[in-house]
């Protein structure tokens, strides 16, 4: 079994919006996307989907862009992105996956020896944050911690432990703090992420602590599956 991982889809089936208005990148993306998936993942693998699958608003426009994904090989793993906006209930989320699809929220998943949970996250707050971006972003690091609860729950002593994000988990200087602290405490081997995009620089993979993090914004990797290392 092998991990893979890429984020920031953004599909739109049933809400259309070109991203080819980014740049060149994100020319024929999702056909790039789909020809790499075929040529490097099997139904044994995992990929982690990590936010922003969607522009839909509502969650019966959303099944249209599972159903491009459906046929692809591999189990597929969600986690909410900001732009998100059909994820309301992870009931009705669940309710609406095809085989294979797995959704995170609070909780997590096992494959073999492998354990994965996640949350969305937000922007880290500073003085100049609004009292509603604080408001979140406390809730996000209790939401961490749930989700990684649940992880632990499941591991069993040389299973590996991923977590998911869509927010990045440091700040462009890349500097530790409370979330890097909090996947050292609980033992974290992978982190994977996305949210930035090209105008925001990043290094794609940086080993920090116990873990490995991983940016996989679609644009950013060129459009092809980052596999993980665990």
């Amino acid at each position: 079994m092998k991990i893979f991982a890429i984020s920031d889809l953004h599909l739109s089936v049933n809400n259309p919006k070109p991203m080819d208005i980014f740049g060149p990148t994100w020319d024929n993306y999702v056909e790039k996307i789909f020809e790499d998936w075929r040529q490097k993942v099997t139904n044994d693998d995992v990929v982690l989907l990590c936010g922003d699958f969607s522009w839909a608003m509502k969650i019966d426009e959303v099944v249209a862009d599972f159903n491009l994904l459906k046929d692809l090989p591999g189990r597929k793993v969600i986690i909410r992105g900001n732009h998100d906006y059909w994820w309301k209930s992870i009931t009705a989320v669940r309710n609406i996956l095809p085989p294979n699809f797995y959704a995170i929220q609070n909780d997590a998943v096992k494959f073999e020896n492998v354990v994965i949970c996640g949350t969305r996250f937000w922007n880290f707050v500073d003085a100049k944050s609004s009292s509603d971006d604080v408001k979140i972003y406390n809730r996000e690091l209790i939401r961490l911690r749930l989700t990684l609860d649940s992880a632990l729950k499941l591991k069993n002593d040389g299973d590996k432990l991923i977590c998911m994000l869509h927010y990045p988990p440091y700040t462009i200087k890349e500097e530790d703090n409370e979330v890097t602290a909090i996947m050292e405490e609980y033992g974290v081997d992978a982190v994977v992420y996305g949210h930035i995009h090209a105008f925001l620089k990043q290094n794609l993979v940086l080993k920090k602590g116990y873990a490995t993090y991983y940016l996989t914004s679609c644009d950013l990797v060129k459009n092809a599956l980052v596999e993980i290392e665990v």
